[in-house]
């Protein structure tokens, strides 16, 4: 068996991620994260199933603003998967979220990033930098040809990088989806 490569630590709600914690069971659910009773169902039935982390797509303001709803009805901490618009991100942390994923390649300029950054800071929620083969930015297709592991790596290093920019660390990349699947910390 291969030896755990000893990483930084990064809190998700009440549970430690990385370091030399134990893996955690996590999720995402399937429904339309608006319909808060269904997500909240759901969320329930996966935390009674032994899930110890819930991720929700966040694809438009009425599922950010849900987040609010949901959070005091579970038991889990939970992820906003945040699709094309940072603005998501900033509401879903109004609401209480406990992490924060994002396609950096999808959300825009790079102030985009900044500002989610900054509003993670402020509450102490990490970011996971979530890439795969549909959110590699343009510059890396024209590089690579098309997707792959290495542009997915490019991608995921190159905004790490935007993060540490800022000063923040509490970061989780992970999802190389299509072509791998890595967990890594960098520094």
């Amino acid at each position: 068996m291969k030896k755990r490569e000893m990483t930084r630590p990064v809190q998700v709600g009440s549970y430690q991620l990385g370091g030399q914690n134990k893996v955690l069971i996590q999720s995402m659910t399937n429904t339309k994260t608006h319909d808060v009773q269904a997500t909240v169902n759901q969320i329930l039935a996966l935390e009674k199933a032994g899930c110890e982390i819930v991720r929700m797509a966040v694809l438009d303001e009425a599922d950010a603003f849900a987040i609010k709803e949901i959070k005091p009805q579970v038991h889990v901490p939970l992820v906003a998967d945040i699709h094309f618009n940072h603005r998501l991100a900033l509401i879903a942390l109004d609401g209480g979220i406990d992490k924060i994923r994002i396609n950096p390649g999808n959300i825009g300029a790079k102030e985009n990033v900044m500002a989610v950054v900054k509003k993670c800071q402020e509450k102490n929620v990490p970011i996971r930098i979530g890439i795969n083969s549909g959110s590699l930015e343009r510059d890396l297709l024209e590089k690579y040809g098309k997707p792959c592991a290495d542009a997915m790596i490019e991608s995921a290093r190159k905004h790490v990088d935007i993060l540490e920019e800022c000063g923040f660390y509490e970061v989780e990349t992970t999802q190389l989806n299509d072509w791998c699947c890595i967990s890594f910390k960098l520094k």
